[in-house]
């Protein structure tokens, strides 16, 4: 049992309290997930020719300006972004997957958590109150993010297992429930070349979708090979840089909630975690069906 939400600002006049909104849903979700909790926020685009890295260190005396100093001479330009508890956020110049390839060679000591444009990923072990004050949420101002509370049920609790799961430029997952097939999904997946960070089905499915998209599908496309080819029960919530999107299994019995509202779209594994938001009570509140794809653009 997991908690999911997510908040998808049709109007800017909500942006500015998006990291408030998301902080308040996930704390809502922490009867469902009191192992870890994290959240995906896209906001202030790098610029263009440069990419923006959510990195996370073990090190919890970490120099960001140290590596920061590294990543100016290797790439020709780097600033660190900000900080938030052991996680912070690079704008680099150039090709993320570069980036991503010398950290894994050069720094074994830090973890990438997300690479794009505008997608910042934190997430950490422990209850989702502490993880809300622990990382400032409150004062993150986006167009949509997403969040996740976990309870793990197969895999260990670790800061890496956490969600969300970032897979793809600009990608990102959360998922309540459990693949059947997942393993089969990941040896399918090895062969292609694709590397795994965790022992999470989780991760397999975000980057199963990753390797749909990077083939030339769009988020649709995907997500309707997703309802063939996984096995199991499942919700998933995915994002891009402008995509928002909510599917369920067959079967349906991970709980999901969509509010639609003229300045927004919120989804939540419970209604109490939509409640306060800005005219709920004017909202469009709905259940997605089996097997149904419901997905919304900027």
């Amino acid at each position: 049992m997991c908690g999911i939400v997510g908040l998808f600002c049709k109007s800017p006049e909500l942006e500015p309290r998006l990291g408030d909104y998301l902080a308040a849903m996930l704390e809502q979700m922490s009867d469902r997930g009191p192992d870890s909790a994290g959240v995906a926020v896209y906001r202030d685009p790098a610029p263009s020719g440069s990419s923006k890295l959510t990195l996370y260190s073990f090190d919890t005396e970490m120099s960001w300006g140290a590596l920061s100093a590294e990543l100016a001479v290797t790439f020709g330009g780097a600033h660190e972004a900000g900080v938030r508890a052991n996680h912070a956020v690079f704008i680099v110049e150039g090709e993320a997957a570069e980036v991503e390839d010398w950290i894994r060679r050069h720094r074994p000591d830090v973890r990438v958590m997300s690479a794009g444009r505008v997608i910042e990923i934190y997430k950490e072990v422990g209850r989702p109150q502490v993880f809300v004050q622990q990382f400032h949420l409150g004062d993150i101002e986006g167009s949509h993010g997403l969040g996740h509370t976990r309870m793990a049920t197969e895999s260990r609790v670790t800061t890496e297992g956490s969600h969300p799961f970032s897979t793809g430029l600009d990608l990102c997952l959360v998922h309540n429930g459990s693949l059947s097939n997942h393993n089969d999904l990941r040896r399918w997946l090895r062969k292609e070349g694709i590397r795994f960070g965790t022992d999470n089905d989780s991760e397999v499915a975000a980057r199963y979708i990753a390797r749909r998209m990077a083939s030339g599908e769009d988020l649709g496309d995907a997500l309707r090979m997703v309802l063939k080819e996984f096995d199991g029960f499942f919700t998933l919530l995915v994002s891009t840089h402008d995509q928002f999107a909510v599917v369920r299994d067959a079967f349906a019995c991970k709980p999901a909630v969509i509010a639609e509202a003229p300045g927004y779209v919120a989804m939540a594994s419970e209604y109490h975690a939509l409640a306060g938001l800005p005219g709920i009570e004017e909202a469009d509140v709905f259940e997605p069906m089996p097997e149904e794809i419901h997905l919304w653009s900027r």
